[in-house]
């Protein structure tokens, strides 16, 4: 489903916006930090205005000429007296900047987006420094925002955001040639994944979900797929957030407490994102070589298509984990597969799946949750019992802790 051409609020707007705005910025001055605090400018006074004079004809255009005007100011502030008198011309802002006439250059348009979560995700930049830039400079949150999706102090998250702008000074605001494009590419999803996972469940503090994140990390990987929109790997991210996010309706109770899958109200899910979600890897896999998120996004759309927790297809789940290890080992997804033999072939041969991973997930409480659930199903209450307790232990986050706590007071009883 694109997405619609108007937004329904400013905000929206803005936020849409924001990313070619500073993509065009950057594009034609450089100077990333100067016009990203350009752009914030131009937004804040779009938030005053807009509302009461209402939306320009041209809104990009309009955030455009006030960002560069802003951006002309700083850059002027920055040189001499005598560079800034000899430059003023240079650095004014012209109006084929925003709407050139056919054959001179090119507007600024979504493109800049793509370009500008390349930059980014740079491989000089940890994946932490990856993932606040990219909120803040393609997501459009404020380092507030940021700051508390990732429980951390907001001068802290101001320290990671400018260290990271500092790092990629200089850096040409273009595309990587076609040697480094995919290696760059598959940053850029992996950055978006794990906005979209820590969303999705957060790994800490007293909500599940993250709603804001999940739904920014789908919005961005929308526009990514939209760029290109015949990129396996991209569409089956898009695919895999759609049906993973498709459940979150029925994943939280009425105090926010955690609902596991098979005890879902499957009524709740949101069929148009299945839909969507499934027509995408479809698509996606008849193209060729299944990559990791195609694959995930395939087993998503099996526990999807289930209208009960007994009408899940397990042996197609496992067969398709055992090309997804095979291909792209990976501690989490053998976890993933090792539930997978145990709906399949019973509890023990899952548990002794689990016993592979010992030494790989010691102490993560998602081996000692499922290595309880499966020692519950085959009957071992203590043991059950003591993963249970330790899974509860080892998670920093409220909603799992209390669940996983409710089952072992459940064995107890």
């Amino acid at each position: 489903m694109p997405e619609p051409e108007e937004p329904c609020t400013v905000e929206d707007l803005l936020r849409r916006h924001a990313p070619q705005v500073l993509g065009a910025l950057v594009r034609r001055y450089g100077h990333f930090d100067l016009a990203e605090d350009a752009v914030q400018e131009a937004l804040l006074a779009a938030a005053r205005q807009w509302p009461g004079a209402g939306v320009p004809d041209n809104p990009r255009g309009w955030l455009i000429k006030v960002a560069a005007r802003r951006l002309t100011d700083l850059l002027r502030a920055e040189e001499s007296r005598r560079r800034r008198e000899q430059n003023a011309a240079q650095l004014a802002p012209r109006d084929a900047f925003t709407t050139p006439p056919p054959g001179e250059g090119r507007a600024p348009s979504e493109d800049d987006t793509l370009t500008l979560l390349f930059l980014c995700c740079h491989p000089e930049l940890t994946p932490p420094a990856q993932i606040a830039l990219t909120l803040r400079a393609v997501g459009g949150l404020t380092t507030s925002e940021i700051a508390r999706a990732h429980l951390v102090p907001e001068a802290t998250m101001a320290q990671r955001i400018s260290r990271a702008k500092q790092r990629i000074r200089g850096v040409p605001f273009s595309r990587p040639g076609p040697a480094d494009h995919d290696a760059r590419l598959a940053v850029v999803l992996q950055v978006l994944y794990l906005i979209f996972n820590e969303g999705y469940t957060a790994t800490s503090g007293t909500a599940l979900r993250r709603a804001d994140l999940a739904h920014e990390a789908v919005r961005l990987t929308r526009a990514v797929h939209a760029l290109l929109p015949r990129d396996g790997a991209v569409a089956g991210l898009l695919a895999l957030m759609l049906l993973t996010d498709a459940r979150a309706p029925a994943r939280t109770g009425p105090d926010g407490e955690l609902i596991p899958l098979d005890e879902q109200d499957r009524s709740l899910w949101t069929r148009a994102a299945i839909d969507e979600g499934t027509a995408l890897v479809e698509e996606a896999l008849s193209r060729g070589p299944a990559g990791a998120y195609q694959l995930q996004a395939a087993i998503a759309a099996l526990h999807d298509e289930a209208a009960a927790p007994e009408n899940t297809d397990w042996p197609q789940i496992l067969a398709l984990y055992d090309v997804l290890v095979a291909r792209f080992p990976e501690p989490m997804a053998e976890l993933g597969r090792a539930v997978a033999v145990a709906m399949v072939d019973g509890p023990a041969a899952g548990l002794r799946e689990v016993g592979l991973l010992e030494d790989r997930l010691k102490g993560h409480h998602r081996l000692d949750a499922v290595r309880a659930h499966l020692l519950e199903r085959a009957g071992d209450r203590e043991g059950a019992l003591t993963a249970y307790r330790a899974a509860a232990g080892a998670t920093l986050s409220e909603p799992e802790a209390r669940y996983l706590r409710g089952r072992a007071a459940r064995l107890e009883g």
